[in-house]
């Protein structure tokens, strides 16, 4: 799975958890994209990763020449039985890397292997109603808006909406 841009999707593999594990680490003690306040470990990230490939849903990086530029996956969006046919997107990409393609080209190809899945609804969740690049790229993969869940958590100092955008798929 190549893309234009010089870099590679594919599917994850145990020896990509330490860079996944750093990525998501810095996005949690830095951002406001997560609402965890201690960066998981590797063991942890771990659990995590095969949780979501036990249910066979995806789990993907991009990489450029055997570094891990970024990764992303999707989950279920709830537990209960009618929500089957329904996921959340997570597209997590180094900070020096963003705005280069590559969140969209992750989020595309979980989009396209979710429909390929028989999958109907994808759901994004984003914290902080100021990350416009995570809502811009969202709406630009045909994701619309459905509604802010105002000051919902409490993160480095302040409180923190959240976006939840909706696709419908094929």
């Amino acid at each position: 799975m190549s893309n234009p841009l010089d870099f590679d999707i594919r599917p994850s593999t145990p020896e990509d958890l330490p860079s996944i594990t750093e990525i998501y680490g810095k996005c949690v003690e830095t951002g406001l994209g997560s609402f965890e306040y201690t960066a998981p470990d590797t063991l942890e990230m771990t659990i995590r990763r095969n949780n979501i490939l036990e249910l066979q849903l995806p789990y993907i990086v991009a990489e450029r020449n055997g570094f891990i530029l970024g990764f992303a996956y999707a989950s279920p969006y709830r537990s209960r039985s009618a929500y089957r046919y329904s996921v959340e997107n997570s597209v997590y990409v180094r900070a020096e890397m963003h705005r280069q393609g590559i969140g969209k080209a992750l989020l595309g190809q979980i989009i396209e292997e979710c429909e390929n899945l028989g999958k109907k609804q994808m759901i994004a969740v984003i914290g902080d109603s100021k990350n416009r690049s995570s809502i811009s790229l969202h709406t630009s993969l045909g994701f619309r808006l459905v509604g802010i869940l105002e000051s919902i958590g409490y993160k480095h100092d302040q409180w923190i909406d959240t976006v939840i955008l909706q696709k419908n798929l094929k």
